[in-house]
């Protein structure tokens, strides 16, 4: 009898991430998706997450990962990391899967913008940020939510860079969710919810935890990735991690 890893996958969901799994052992989202969805994922093995470091990632390894993942069969191909999204502009960003769409055939993606049909979907319009990032990096997030239609109420700072978000323990960065969660919301109580922004902090248990104490959707950029899946109708919705991932979306 063969393994559900021997058979073949009904889907292939291709991810361009910034740094490959020896670097940066992100928390991967595949236990929220069926067996028969297959994740891979290709890096862009990015310097930091500056301007400069995001332009020569781009640049000089994003077409490689696009060609690589396409010829593995992926389905579709979306490119993670909010701070690399915020550092392109959404302009350019759409622009880049516009041209990724044409090149491949398949469905091109990014998480910020799996995050804002998210976030449009659960009615928040004005919204809190619970972010780790540097003043700078959440300037340009700041900017790139407001021309896709949001109002930023409040958001927070630790002053991180890639590498510190690298560095984070799974503890420290599940810690981390919850104080700036908390933070974000108290200063925007009259938010229509809450965005953890960045995969590297393992946010996903907060997320059921802060919709509870606050009364209000909470969305990370890893899991707008997964309800893109159901909201298209590759993947199941899947209860028990809060609204967003509990309810299928539109097809």
């Amino acid at each position: 009898m063969k393994n559900i890893e021997d058979k073949k996958p009904r889907y292939i969901a291709g991810v361009i991430a910034p740094l490959g799994p020896d670097r940066h052992p992100m928390s991967q989202p595949e236990p929220l998706l069926p067996p028969d969805v297959r994740r891979i994922s290709c890096s862009i093995e990015i310097s930091d997450y500056t301007k400069s470091g995001v332009d020569e990632a781009i640049e000089n390894r994003y077409w490689g990962c696009v060609d690589q993942l396409a010829a593995q069969g992926a389905n579709s191909i979306s490119l993670s990391g909010f701070p690399i999204a915020s550092q392109l502009g959404r302009t350019r960003l759409l622009e880049l899967l516009k041209e990724t769409a044409e090149r491949t055939g398949v469905f091109a993606d990014a998480q910020s913008e799996a995050t804002v049909d998210a976030m449009r979907y659960l009615g928040m319009r004005r919204i809190a940020i619970a972010s780790r990032w540097s003043h700078e990096l959440n300037d340009k997030l700041v900017a790139y939510l407001a021309s896709a239609g949001f109002e930023v109420l409040a958001v927070t700072s630790v002053g991180q860079w890639a590498k510190q978000a690298f560095s984070m323990s799974i503890e420290e960065g599940v810690k981390l969710a919850f104080q700036l969660g908390r933070e974000a919301m108290r200063k925007a109580p009259d938010a229509d919810g809450l965005l953890l922004p960045g995969g590297a902090w393992r946010s996903l248990a907060a997320v059921p935890i802060l919709e509870e104490d606050f009364g209000k959707p909470v969305v990370t950029n890893p899991i707008a990735q997964v309800w893109r899946l159901i909201s298209n109708g590759v993947a199941p919705p899947v209860r028990g991690w809060g609204r967003l991932l509990a309810n299928g979306g539109p097809q």
